[in-house]
């Protein structure tokens, strides 16, 4: 197919039917509404930011209590559920959240709070395994860790960075306060970094004691009240029992609320949509009476919608053709063999309206330059599998993943018939095992050649296939110029080209250099090379004569025309560019069959066979990854660069039509 024609829409209605009528254009979702920049007399625009806003808080609201319902929630996700896609609702249970949301979102943010206190009530957990750690050193201590002593007496609690004992410590006063009165010690816990002691002194020392014992590193202790660390301890144990009895009940009322979350997550959706339509509200022109939407519409679904919008709403709508001027959305539509290469293409530019949409040309290349990359057959027939079973299993999968899959197993059908053609299973891996094993001299013989054993040829025939890739660029670029009536830059731009490169190309190719090289099994008469030497010669003069034509100074005309003919050095690195197909197709093979070897170095035998299987499953699990994601990179660079360079500019503009988006749930009617 091509990129979808739109059609340019302005419908009237009446005021008052306007929220059913935007609902039913969100629920079609065919609209992409592109008001007009300015309208006259009575008409206005209303001010909606407030209600998007409002309607967006619901829907996060919603969202965070389906997060936090979501590890009660019934079923776990297995590791392909990425491919299961969204869950499936009709519009029906879509239309019914209606009068369900509300309700929902009461209930959203009640969750809200319940999440509120479960964050601070586990939040209080470190704290207090802290002050437990904190007193538990002090725990033989009877008495409050503020005691500071009686009258006479002056008590001292602290602890010390390092590991002291009581005759230690006690020396250690003596020999820095020898005239001091009896000083009581002990150590009341001693660890390898801190010991805990409790000194009583008279008051008259305390203060000397005190800077003896500060020299030593003393520290006085966290406060624990009026409560002995025991008893301190107790009451922590107790706190965090009361709290860890309120985690509970908390849980328990998530619990009890877990089968909720779908109707939860299908109202975030909703009120997702109500702040998309909202929007659209705010960008609508409206009088006190009627309104006017104003957009673009697919030329195929424009007769359908515009009849069901007169018959239920008795509105006014009128249709045209986008001028040619006109920024119109992009939508690209193909079949079911060259659908897939939308997702490539969307991952350069979108076309513009005026140019070809490159999945159909660009489809057979991507397909055959993937293969001829992998080119193994026992891997193509993995993907086929894989990406077969995957299509076939889930049914409801998103529709980009879904090209993705299709993409990759035709991309596999043409790995298989590569691998065929060079005789690479496994690489060769039937051959290793037949000889390993079983004594026996056992072959796949290529249908073609084995690239291993004359790469030679590979590259030679990966030469000719960027030609053939590249004249169809160029090919396509003709097409579009003729299209829009410019016959002379299709001259200038294509033919002189294909003039240029392809009577040089003739003419390399009956060198004896490149004979020699190729070991080509024909030889190209004089006559054709003569004349290949003319049109290649007509060619570069009219790129000369041409190349600057916008230019109206002569010499500049002449300049510009060298640099356009130097460009000849660009098809030759373009054209070198494809020798990766060789690279990528030598370095699965050799890959494979260096893991076929390293896996046969054990020989026969039952330890032989367990460690072929196991180098074999990790070492071709490993090459296969490597090398589908290599070829994956290296064709999409040959269709973005080389490819692409000759005809193709992008810059289009996304259809996005006004519908109903939803993040969690696809809305589509039941068949």
């Amino acid at each position: 197919m091509a990129v979808v024609p739109m059609k340019r829409m302005e419908l009237w209605a009446l005021r008052d039917r306007q929220k059913p009528l935007l609902e039913l254009l969100q629920l079609r979702g065919a609209v992409e509404v592109r008001p007009a920049s300015q309208a006259e007399g009575m008409f206005s625009r209303e001010d909606t930011s407030q209600l998007c806003r409002e309607a967006e808080q619901a829907a996060q609201t919603l969202e965070t209590a389906a997060q936090l319902l979501e590890p009660y929630a019934p079923g776990k996700k297995g590791m392909l559920s990425f491919l299961a896609g969204r869950p499936v609702k009709t519009p029906d249970q879509y239309a019914s959240m209606a009068q369900k949301a509300p309700a929902l979102l009461e209930q959203g943010k009640a969750l809200e709070q319940l999440g509120r206190q479960l964050e601070e009530a586990e939040g209080q957990f470190p704290r207090l395994a802290a002050q437990k750690e904190g007193l538990a050193p002090w725990v033989s201590l009877d008495l409050p860790l503020t005691y500071t002593g009686t009258e006479h007496t002056r008590a001292l609690i602290g602890s010390f960075p390092e590991a002291w004992d009581t005759q230690a410590l006690v020396e250690k006063l003596e020999e820095a306060l020898p005239e001091a009165c009896a000083i009581e010690l002990q150590v009341l816990s001693r660890m390898p970094q801190m010991t805990c002691v409790f000194l009583l002194c008279h008051v008259c020392w305390a203060s000397q004691v005190e800077a003896v014992l500060r020299g030593m590193g003393f520290s006085y202790p966290p406060s624990s009240g009026d409560l002995s660390p025991a008893l301190a301890l107790e009451k922590l144990e107790q706190e965090e029992a009361a709290l860890r009895q309120k985690v509970q009940s908390i849980q328990g009322e998530l619990q009890d609320q877990a089968g909720q979350r779908e109707d939860l997550l299908l109202a975030a959706d909703y009120y997702q949509a109500r702040a998309e339509n909202y929007r659209v509200l705010g960008e609508i022109w409206q009088s006190p009476h009627a309104f006017c939407v104003t957009g673009y519409v697919p030329e195929d679904r424009a007769a359908a919608l515009g009849a069901e919008l007169e018959n239920r709403f008795a509105a006014f709508v009128r249709w045209e053709d986008p001028a040619p001027e006109e920024d119109t959305p992009v939508q690209l539509r193909n079949g079911l063999f060259t659908a897939p290469m939308e997702n490539v293409v969307e991952g350069y530019s979108l076309p513009t309206r005026q140019e070809v949409d490159p999945s159909a040309v660009m489809a057979v290349f991507y397909y055959v330059l993937y293969g001829l990359m992998l080119s193994d057959a026992a891997y193509g027939l993995l993907m086929v599998a894989g990406c077969g079973i995957a299509l076939k299993k889930f049914k409801h999968m998103e529709e980009r993943m879904r090209k993705s899959l299709r993409m990759f197993l035709f991309c596999g059908i043409s790995t298989t018939l590569w691998g065929v053609l060079f005789g690479s299973y496994f690489g060769d891996c039937i051959p290793v095992i037949a000889e390993t094993f079983f004594h026996q001299e056992v072959t796949v013989p290529a249908l073609w050649f084995e690239p291993l054993s004359d790469p030679m040829r590979l590259l030679i025939f990966s030469f000719g296939v960027g030609v053939l890739h590249l004249f169809t660029g160029l090919g396509v670029q003709f097409y579009q110029l003729a299209k829009r009536r410019k016959y002379a830059d299709a001259l200038y731009d294509v033919v002189f080209w294909y003039l240029l490169v392809g009577g040089l190309l003739v003419v390399l190719l009956s060198t004896e250099i490149f004979q020699n090289i190729a070991q080509l099994p024909f030889r190209i008469p004089s006559a054709v090379v003569t004349v290949a030497g003319v049109l290649a010669g007509v060619g570069a003069v009219g790129i000369l004569c041409t190349a600057g034509r916008e230019s109206k100074n002569p010499f500049k005309r002449f300049l510009k025309g060298l640099y356009g003919l130097y460009n000849v050095s660009g098809y030759l690195s373009d054209i070198l560019s494809y020798s990766r197909l060789l690279a990528l197709s030598l370095a699965t093979g050799v890959i494979s069959t260096v893991f076929n070897q390293l896996g046969a170095m054990l020989g026969d035998g039952v330890v032989g066979a367990l460690f072929f299987a196991v180098v074999f499953l990790i070492g071709h699990s490993m090459n296969m990854a490597i090398n589908v994601l290599g070829a994956y990179v290296h064709t999409n660079r040959l269709q973005f660069v080389e490819f692409f360079g000759k005809f193709y500019e992008g810059g289009g503009k996304a259809y996005a039509p006004f519908a109903v988006n939803t993040r969690h749930f696809q809305i589509k009617e039941e068949k």
